[in-house]
């Protein structure tokens, strides 16, 4: 489960999940959510991303998502396969060609959380700069 909260120009994404890997897999619909527009052409990228915790992992994968869609027109929907190590994600991204919403300028560190336990579930924040 996702949801936004609107602040003076930005956003921020409060995320629940069942697991640590869920919390990756719900940044990438609520990403689509907020650039998606309808429908085009399948596309599937291989997405690799590092990050001395895995807070600042899900920085930089969102920072990728969102330099994919701006780059690649690619409006990433889900995570077909994903490999989550100590300091390391690796996955496959499934999506749609379009022209995405260019609301996301950054990805940024304030007030960053990502915590929790798969017996008690995974809380996490992140704050897009729009």
């Amino acid at each position: 489960m996702y949801r936004w909260v609107d602040h003076t120009s930005e956003l921020e994404l409060e995320i629940q999940a069942p697991s640590e890997e869920a919390v990756f897999a719900e940044a990438i619909a609520a990403l689509a959510e907020l650039v998606g527009d309808g429908g085009g052409p399948p596309m599937a990228r291989e997405v690799e991303v590092a990050a001395d915790d895995h807070a600042l992992l899900l920085v930089e994968w969102l920072t990728e998502l969102v330099y994919l869609s701006e780059l690649e027109e690619l409006v990433p929907e889900r995570i077909a396969s994903m490999e989550l190590t100590e300091g390391r994600l690796r996955a496959t991204v499934e999506g749609h060609r379009a022209r995405p919403r260019h609301l996301v300028k950054a990805v940024t560190l304030h007030r960053l959380e990502l915590s929790g336990d798969d017996e008690a579930g995974w809380r996490a924040r992140v704050v897009l700069d729009v």
